[in-house]
């Protein structure tokens, strides 16, 4: 059995100073005033004198390792001990050649697929608890936010594209209405009532809009008109016919 040691490290590795101060602060702040979290790296030890993490490259594994707690490019921070192992060492060589392998470093991603994601997984095949909530916090709340407005977007699209096609099949019942009425209607054209207009379905399919106040004042004045001028024409036919 050996001890499974988890080292943790502030993010300071921005290159601009002013960046990396406001890291610690958001660190300080964040887990060390009200333990919620912060921004880490973090690295597993077991057995020998290297902690093994994940970063990025362009090509290769982005497995690597370096001294405990030496990581240049990192402020030390502090270490847990997560329990011990029973595997060997043999085993636990042959656990990092599996990490490497699926673990190529063009794949890190901060918030989904990042050094302590990869501690994680270790962690869990040597056995040993995970590590604490607080040292992924951060990554885990921006990555379910970015899956929330995705799912947003989507729910979104798929709600418009539903409106604009019950809206055609719509158009393509009322069109079919106001034909089979056209056919329907016996007598000369010219004293036909006035046919169901479906223009702002039209307008609904092409741009998404319905109609406005003043297009349905405007079509309810013009139905009104034909329809007085049509009750005029049959009045006096049937004044002419009475006369004759």
């Amino acid at each position: 059995m050996t001890e499974v040691i988890l080292h943790i490290y502030d993010v300071t590795n921005s290159g601009n100073e002013k960046t990396n101060n406001t890291i610690m602060q958001i660190n300080k702040i964040f887990k060390d005033g009200i333990g919620f979290g912060g921004i880490f790296h973090s690295a597993v030890q077991v057995y020998g004198d290297e902690e093994w993490s994940f970063g990025y490259c362009e090509q290769g594994t982005g497995v690597f390792s370096c001294p405990p707690t030496k990581n240049p490019m990192y402020t030390y921070r502090e270490s847990i001990k997560l329990g011990k192992t029973s595997f060997s060492i043999f085993s636990i060589n042959q656990i990092l050649r599996e990490l490497s392998r699926e673990w190529p470093g063009h794949t890190y991603d901060l918030l989904s697929k990042n050094c302590n994601h990869f501690c994680d997984e270790f962690c869990e095949r040597l056995g040993v608890p995970k590590l604490p909530g607080w040292v992924n916090r951060f990554a885990h709340a921006g990555d379910a936010a970015v899956e929330m407005a995705g799912n947003t977007a989507y729910r979104w699209r798929q709600a418009k594209t539903e409106i604009v096609s019950a809206s055609k099949v719509a158009y393509r019942f009322l069109s079919g209405v106001a034909s089979n009425n056209a056919q329907d209607s016996p007598g000369n054209s010219a004293t036909e009532g006035p046919k169901p207009q479906a223009t702002w379905f039209k307008n609904l399919i092409s741009s998404g809009a319905k109609p406005s106040s003043s297009e349905l004042e405007n079509r309810d004045e013009e139905t009104t008109r034909q329809q007085r001028k049509q009750d005029e024409e049959t009045c006096l036919r049937s004044n002419s016919q009475h006369h004759v």
